[in-house]
């Protein structure tokens, strides 16, 4: 049988899918104009040849791709085509060369901050400032401090694999799909339970259409069951390598943000009190600390938050992850001798007053929890009914928090297109905004 002749072709240099526009940043001066499908396809025919020159036949199979992620909410679970491993970049496109020194779990969130914070893109072949591509491997290789920009194939190399039960803030949640890469692989940056049930967490991750901090089921949205949990290697908390770090994080994990604010009576409370003396806030404290909480607590906490540099809802004076690991490990810094701390309420049940621009103050989160009784709830209550959320009431509002003000609340965060635990019924800043804008 003669053997079929296969015609090679080169593209246009200036093909700009996605993989053209990736190898002309890394290698800009590469005089291979090749497009990688060709080169497959001359793999493809090389390999029919030799199967049909054997006398058998090699039928072509088109493999079928599955929708992506169907029956999910397109704001909970992102489509994350990633780039490949690639260096830094610097001025002008060329490599950059970056040592990767130890790094701590407090610097790993401050570093996913910093791109939350400024809102960063979501892009499989743009680089960042800093240098790191800006996809979820690129946004985890900046946050772990890496020499270059790894992807999901190859992030593992990095880390050590842990349990679900030793996650602590800065290790990552991977799943790499090496069938078909862009079909589900993700990676996603731990940032500590939100409750004691271990069923959500805080989730920093690059994903369209920029990067986020999010409430975020366990492991993830989709493809739960394949994520793996990795500990970086170069954690300066413990001993390179090892999933078990010295520091007394692992004996006194965060117990999650249910057991603590009004009305909480519990050791936690007592933990936490304990640290915080030790940290400079004895002064906060006529007696104690204790297990139930107090005002003294909540003033407590918030100056050592401020004490981190820390302003507005990250200094609320309630303990989250990231307050408790510093407190728990020794980490940041210590309420400063002398130095004034928040004001004590003059007067706590006070509905806030409004801001510049006519949205009143939000209390923080304290303020509705199951016991909270105070005036923020009735306002609260009064808003929403405003807004026509009032039939989940079957008298009132009023100051005591129930199940009518958690349902009313939960209503009003799904007509904004959130789920999961974005729509809890608790509201938060962005809620308390919105409600009264």
């Amino acid at each position: 049988m003669e053997t079929p002749v296969f015609e090679e072709f080169d593209p246009a240099s200036d093909c700009d899918c996605p993989g053209c526009v990736h190898w002309r940043r890394v290698l800009p001066h590469s005089r291979t104009d090749r497009h990688p499908a060709a080169h497959r396809a001359m793999i493809l025919a090389a390999a029919a040849s030799t199967a049909l020159g054997v006398g058998h036949t090699a039928p072509a199979v088109a493999a079928p791709h599955a929708p992506d992620r169907p029956g999910l909410p397109a704001a909970d679970e992102p489509d994350t085509p990633q780039g490949g491993t690639a260096p830094l970049h610097g001025p002008g496109g060329k490599p950059a060369v970056v040592k990767a020194p130890a790094t701590t779990r407090a610097e790993i969130i401050k570093r996913a901050k910093t791109w939350v914070a400024a809102q960063v893109p979501y892009s499989m072949t743009q680089y960042w400032s800093d240098g790191y591509r800006q996809d979820c491997s690129g946004f985890v290789s900046m946050a772990w401090n890496l020499p270059g920009n790894e992807w999901t194939g190859s992030l593992d190399q990095y880390g050590v694999r842990i349990a679900k039960d030793d996650l602590q803030p800065g290790d990552i949640l991977l799943f790499h799909n090496p069938a078909d890469p862009e079909k589900g692989s993700h990676v996603v940056i731990f940032g500590g339970w939100t409750d004691y049930t271990h069923t959500y967490y805080v989730a920093y991750e690059e994903t369209r259409p920029r990067a986020r901090k999010q409430s975020t089921p366990y492991a993830y949205w989709s493809h739960s069951d394949r994520y793996a949990a990795y500990r970086y290697k170069g954690l300066a908390a413990g001993a390179s390598g090892s999933d078990k770090p010295s520091e007394p994080t692992t004996a006194t994990p965060f117990p999650g943000l249910a057991y603590f604010g009004p009305g909480a009576n519990n050791k936690h409370v007592t933990a936490l009190g304990r640290m915080l003396v030790e940290r400079g806030a004895a002064r906060f404290y006529t007696s104690g600390p204790g297990p139930r909480w107090t005002d003294a607590d909540r003033r407590a906490t918030q100056a050592f938050q401020q004490a981190q540099g820390w302003r507005g809802r990250d200094a609320d004076g309630l303990p989250g992850p990231e307050t408790w690991m510093l407190l728990a490990t020794g980490k940041g810094k210590d309420i400063r001798t002398g130095a004034a701390g928040p004001p004590a309420p003059s007067s706590p049940s006070a509905p806030s007053s409004p801001s510049s621009n006519g949205v009143p103050g939000y209390p923080g989160r304290s303020m509705f929890r199951p016991g909270a009784d105070n005036t923020y709830v009735t306002q609260l209550g009064r808003q929403l009914v405003k807004k026509g959320f009032g039939r989940y009431y079957s008298s009132g509002p009023g100051p005591r928090w129930g199940e009518a003000d958690r349902r009313a609340v939960e209503a009003f965060q799904r007509t904004q297109g959130w789920r999961g635990g974005a729509a809890d019924g608790y509201p938060g800043p962005e809620t308390w905004r919105r409600l009264f804008a």
